[in-house]
């Protein structure tokens, strides 16, 4: 289950076997948009809640979950949850949430990706609390990727 590598306070899941790392402050939403993506996406599969293991893997990233917390997520106002889970996956997409005056709407190329692990990774800023922030994630995937997600 878990590898080498840094662990960082995200989340993260696959879709059609792509990975997204979803990061973001404390409380500013991560484990919820992992939840939306879970329930929205059929082909979706939680990967790890709150801690994420990155690891360089040939030419990208990969992220892992740590066996101590594998196939559980938090969903707020239920609690600790277990899900079927799948790890590791190659990262294809970083999802930040940060507050909307930090999340441009047409960013130039220097902010369209993010160093994972010394490996450059597409990203997209979402503002949090963005009731939209589930379709952008996935929009954001199909143009990164090959575009058949969507």
């Amino acid at each position: 289950m878990s590898a080498a590598g840094e662990t960082i306070h995200a989340s993260a899941l696959a879709v059609a076997g792509k990975g997204i790392v979803i990061r973001g402050v404390s409380g500013s939403g991560k484990s919820s948009l992992l939840l939306a993506l879970l329930t929205a996406v059929p082909s979706a599969m939680l990967v790890a809640d709150d801690r994420v293991i990155l690891s360089a893997s040939g030419s990208g990233v990969e992220a892992a979950v740590p066996d101590a917390i594998a196939g559980q997520m938090e969903v707020r106002g239920l609690g600790v949850v277990r899900r079927p889970f799948v790890s590791p996956v190659p990262v294809a997409l970083v999802a930040d949430l940060l507050p909307l005056e930090q999340c441009p709407r047409m960013p130039g190329p220097d902010r369209r990706a993010v160093l994972l692990a010394g490996v450059a990774v597409p990203r997209i800023c979402i503002a949090i609390g963005s009731i939209h922030a589930p379709a952008r994630v996935l929009a954001a995937l199909a143009a990164f990727t090959d575009n058949t997600l969507i």
